[in-house]
C-alpha cells in the first residue's frame, strides 16, 4: 500500500508529512456548510459536491486513513520484533560456532539492538499513535524477560545471549532495566525529541563499548574506581558523543528535528560528559548502569534541550 512505504530521502519524508497533515486537519475539522464556486479551495475540483455529501464522506476518509495508519503499524511492529529476534538468534549462533566470544556476543547485542531500535522509529506511520506501536516491541521483550527470569518458560537461548554468568534471575536486572530504558525513551520523548535519542546512545552506544575497550585495554584504572578503566570512560564518551550525533543527524536530514548545530555539539558534548562521569562512578553494586546512565542523561540532556 502507498501509505506504507518508507519515505526514502527527507524531501519524501516532508511531503509525506505534509500529505499525513492534510489528512488530520481534513479529518478533525468540521466541514463549512457553504462553499463558493470562486473558491480558492475549490479551484480545479470537480465533482465536490453539496455540503451534505461531503459531510457523508467526511467519516469515510477518516476511517480509510485510520486504517491505513493501522495497517502500516501493525506491519512495522511485527518487522521491528522479527529483526530483534533475528540479532539475537544472530549471535546465538556465531557464539555457538566459536566465531565470537560469548561475553563479546552478549555485549554486542547490547549495542546494536537498543541502536537499531532507535533507527527504526521512521518506519512508522505518522499517527499520534505510532510511539505505542513501537513501544509493544521493548514491552514483548520485557515480558519475555520477565517469564524466563522467574523461570516460568526458561529459554537458554536467550539467557545465554543477554546474561553474564547464564543464570535466569539476572535477567530482571540489567537486561529488564535495558528494556525499561528502551520503552521510557520511545514513549516520552519519541522521534522529535533529542532526549531520548541521546540517552539511548549512551546507554547502547557509549556504555556498551566502553566495556569492550575497558576488558581490552584497561590497565590504567580510575583513582576512585578500581572497577572502571580511563580506558573505558574515554571510550564512552568519544562513542557515546559521535553516536548521539549521528542519531540527531540522522532525524533532523528525516525533518523530525530542527538543530542549531553551533550550540547542539556543545550540549552533546556536556550530555556525554555527565554521562560518562555517572558511569565511572562506584555505585554498580547499588544501581545498575542501565538505570543510572540513562536516567543521568535523560535530565542533563532535557535540560539542555528543554524538551
Amino acid at each position: 500500500m502507498a501509505a506504507a512505504a518508507l519515505p526514502l530521502s527527507p524531501v519524501n519524508h516532508q511531503l509525506c508529512r505534509r500529505n499525513s497533515r492534510f489528512w488530520y486537519n481534513a479529518m478533525m475539522t468540521p466541514c463549512s456548510p457553504v462553499f463558493s464556486a470562486s473558491s480558492p479551495c475549490c479551484i480545479g475540483v470537480k465533482g465536490i459536491g453539496s455540503s451534505s455529501q461531503l459531510r457523508v464522506r467526511h467519516p469515510l476518509i477518516s476511517s480509510a486513513a485510520s486504517t491505513d495508519y493501522l495497517l502500516h503499524d501493525v506491519g512495522a511492529t511485527v518487522a521491528v520484533l522479527g529483526g530483534a529476534y533475528a540479532l539475537v538468534l544472530l549471535f546465538e549462533s556465531l557464539t555457538k560456532r566459536d566465531v565470537i566470544p560469548q561475553r563479546l556476543s552478549r555485549k554486542l547485542v547490547h549495542i546494536l539492538s537498543g541502536l537499531l531500535f532507535v533507527l527504526s522509529w521512521p518506519i512508522f506511520s505518522a499517527s499520534t499513535e505510532a510511539r505505542y506501536f513501537a513501544a509493544f516491541v521493548p514491552l514483548v521483550n520485557g515480558l519475555r524477560l520477565v517469564v524466563n527470569g522467574l523461570s516460568v518458560s526458561p529459554n537458554s537461548t536467550l539467557i545465554k545471549s543477554v546474561t553474564r554468568e547464564g543464570r535466569p534471575e539476572e535477567l530482571l536486572k540489567g537486561p529488564l532495566f535495558y528494556v525499561l530504558a528502551l520503552l521510557v525513551a520511545v514513549v516520552f520523548f519519541w522521534r522529535d525529541s533529542p532526549t531520548g535519542m541521546i540517552s539511548l546512545a549512551m546507554m547502547c552506544g557509549g556504555d556498551g563499548i566502553a566495556d569492550i575497550m575497558g576488558r581490552k585495554y584497561g590497565s590504567y584504572k580510575i583513582p576512585y574506581n578500581p572497577r572502571k578503566s580511563l580506558a573505558g570512560s574515554i571510550s564512552m564518551f568519544i562513542f557515546g558523543f559521535f553516536i548521539s550525533i549521528g542519531l540527531l543527524y540522522y532525524y533532523s536530514s528525516l525533518g523530525y528535528l530542527h538543530m542549531n548545530w553551533e550550540t547542539t555539539l556543545t550540549r552533546v558534548v556536556i550530555v556525554s560528559l555527565v554521562a560518562t562521569l555517572v558511569e565511572s562512578l562506584p555505585i554498580t553494586d547499588q544501581i545498575d548502569d542501565n538505570v543510572s546512565v540513562p536516567l543521568a542523561t535523560i535530565l542533563a540532556a532535557y535540560l539542555s534541550f528543554g524538551y
